[in-house]
């Protein structure tokens, strides 16, 4: 009787298994049919929604144009936020720290205030000007003009490339200019300082032509011969360029508008030159569409409203009470437009007065929005309002596409460095120019906003996979915990900060250098470079240790420090370490081929310090340096660069010589 009710506790306990089985196959098979079901069903609201601004931008004519969104770029110190305060006549850059942009502005210039500040340029002319204004955002560096972005391609529609007429391109112009062409952004070339030039007479506020026509003539040529220099760096950047009123063809060479931002000459002849390429050659572009389009530029904290988004609404209207959808560092926020808030006209986002509340506002507009819960809103991405007709499903996956896009593209099992930055388009700004030719530094990590404990200890795995040299965390314009700083001295991680790329580059590159250095060091005495060397009879100087003699380099490079080795009839004789070298009497520490010179040979055991030139080994035996895997690996990892191909082929002989595997 026991034994029966074993057997049928048994089977019961086996087909309890049996059913837990098939009913764990059953969810897999179901969270397998959600999974699919869920990504058909964002697909098919993704294909509505697409369809839906298809058919808007059918309906959008070239009689209604939208504000085209300009952005202003150059290195430090040229005058960038100066243009800007000339076109709207209030002095920002006195309020800033050091007098450098700080914080993203948008400013509206309406389209009278164009018209007003033309009059001298057009004398009287007529104005066929369809735009309802222009939006200037002034920029920290590049700063928004990399956040300025939607799924990677520029929502600017026009830029300023702000160039100092005294000192010619520097590093930031030319970043700023592979910026431009990485986005595809047609620019304009403002030639600044011109108010500079010896004898320069100022006349506020007129056009540079007639500007030009009331200096002497030695300004004049002085002028010629500086804006040359200038065009000509510039050609050698790949731009072709041409004074805007000499440019005839607008869309092969860049128009170069000559201007002064302190007495303000030539400042009516960009906003011309701006509002002529806008309007005829971005026409399409600027046509409004009534579907919002909106893009995050800053993500900040203000006393009395909690965390506000200021974002540039490119198309469409934004209302009070609107649900929208912005991507967050831990996922998609929903929530609902508490207010909307501009500056004042000719007024900008940053300077803190009064912002006026709205209910509606159309587009191109700078706008704050203030809403709950936007502390973890990432800068730099799409925001999107939902409408009746959308899936809020199928937009919480478009909004973070953004991040997965970018996020995505790192080896996160390779070998590199960490980085951080404040935002998506500064983070995407960062890694292109890392992966660039001319940088190519691998990345194994990334994220954006302040560096914490958790960011060091994931850059410390490379101390742990034995690559020091990466376990660094390059951190752009983001700062850094005081206990994660702590724990990178602990762990011996580096963390670089700066606010300008190149900064961070010049930081990490000087610091690669000093880390091959220091490797090569270690590495000297285990390296050995491949030599070949033939003893010179006439020329044996001393034949006991030390060994004193002359010789040529058949193959190979013979450097101090190699050990030597004699091939004879016996086998193969240790000589020791070359420990001097002199060529015509003079000391140096290698020699290549074709080349004689005396060297001396120091014994680095017992053995080695009793050979004798004439009883071990004599001038009709070869000299070669002794190799093994630990070297050849030492001279692959720290002197690759020192190694010539015939180098390479005489190890592969020699590899053979000591039976190296």
């Amino acid at each position: 009787e026991d034994e029966d009710e074993e057997s049928s506790e048994d089977e019961d306990e086996e087909s309890s298994e049996d059913e837990d089985e098939e009913s764990s196959e059953e969810d897999e098979d179901e969270d397998e049919d959600d999974e699919e079901a869920r990504e058909r069903r964002i697909e098919e609201a993704r294909e509505r929604r697409l369809s839906r601004y298809a058919a808007a931008k059918k309906l959008a004519s070239k009689d209604e144009l939208r504000s085209p969104i300009c952005c202003i770029l150059g290195h430090v110190d040229v005058g960038k936020t100066k243009i800007l305060d000339n076109i709207r006549r209030t002095n920002v850059g006195e309020g800033e720290a050091g007098g450098i942009t700080q914080q993203i502005g948008a400013t509206f210039i309406p389209a009278d205030a164009i018209a007003n500040r033309t009059v001298d340029l057009r004398a009287g002319k007529g104005y066929d000007l369809r735009l309802p204004g222009l939006l200037v955002i002034d920029t920290p560096g590049h700063e928004s003009f990399t956040n300025l972005r939607q799924r990677g391609s520029g929502l600017c529609d026009i830029a300023v490339l702000v160039v100092d007429l005294m000192h010619g391109l520097e590093q930031q112009t030319i970043e700023s200019i592979n910026l431009l062409r990485m986005r595809k952004t047609p620019f304009i070339i403002a030639l600044n300082k011109v108010d500079r030039l010896y004898g320069w007479k100022s006349n506020e506020k007129l056009p540079i032509r007639e500007a030009f026509k009331r200096q002497k003539e030695f300004v004049n040529t002085e002028f010629e011969k500086r804006s040359s220099q200038v065009f000509l760096q510039l050609n050698e950047q790949g731009l072709n360029v041409e004074l805007y009123w000499k440019n005839k063809d607008l869309r092969s060479y860049v128009s170069v508008v000559p201007t002064s931002a302190v007495t303000g000459e030539g400042i009516s002849d960009l906003l011309h030159v701006i509002v002529k390429l806008t309007q005829t050659m971005l026409a399409d572009r600027l046509m409004y569409v009534d579907v919002p389009q909106c893009s995050v530029l800053e993500v900040k904290t203000m006393e009395g409203l909690g965390t506000t988004v200021d974002v540039v609404l490119l198309n469409g209207k934004l209302r009070e009470g609107d649900r929208i959808v912005v991507c967050g560092l831990g996922g998609p926020l929903v929530t609902r437009i508490k207010a909307l808030k501009t500056p004042q006209a000719l007024r900008e986002l940053r300077i803190k007065g009064q912002l006026m509340d709205h209910k509606e506002i159309k587009a191109a507009m700078g706008v704050k929005i203030v809403a709950p819960g936007l502390e973890t809103a990432v800068a730099g991405t799409s925001m999107f309002v939902i409408t009746p007709d959308d899936s809020e499903e199928e937009l919480k996956d478009a909004v973070m596409e953004d991040m997965t896009d970018i996020f995505s593209k790192v080896d996160k099992g390779g070998e590199g460095v960490c980085v951080q930055a404040s935002t998506l388009g500064s983070l995407e700004a960062l890694l292109t120019f890392l992966d660039s030719e001319a940088v190519n530094i691998p990345v194994s990590g990334i994220n954006i906003g302040p560096v914490h404990k958790r960011d060091v200890l994931k850059a410390n795995v490379m101390n742990e996979r034995k690559m020091s040299k990466f376990a660094v965390i390059l951190a752009f314009d983001v700062p850094v915990a005081k206990e994660a700083r702590e724990l990178a001295e602990e762990l011996k991680v580096k963390v670089f900060t700066a606010d300008v790329i190149y900064h961070l580059f010049d930081q990490f590159t000087a610091y690669m250098a000093q880390c091959k250095s220091s490797e090569q060091e270690a590495n000297r005495l285990l390296a050995v470079f491949p030599c070949q060397l033939r003893i010179l009879p006439t020329c044996i100087f001393q034949r006991k240790d030390p060994i004193v003699l002359g010789v040529d380099v058949v193959e190979g490079v013979a450097r101090i420090g190699t050990p030597l080795v004699a091939q004879t009839e016996a086998g193969l004789v240790d000589l020791g370490r070359i420990a001097g070298i002199e060529v015509d009497h003079k000391a140096t520490d290698n020699v290549r081929v074709g080349k004689s010179f005396a060297m001396k040979i120091e014994g680095t055991n017992a053995d080695e310090k009793q050979r004798l030139y004439g009883r071990h080994f004599d001038h009709t035996h070869s000299l070669v340096s002794r190799i093994s895997r630990e070297s050849i690996d030492a001279v692959k990892a720290s002197f690759a660069d020192e190694m010539t191909k015939d180098d390479w082929r005489l190890v592969v002989k020699l590899k053979k010589t000591f039976q190296v595997v």
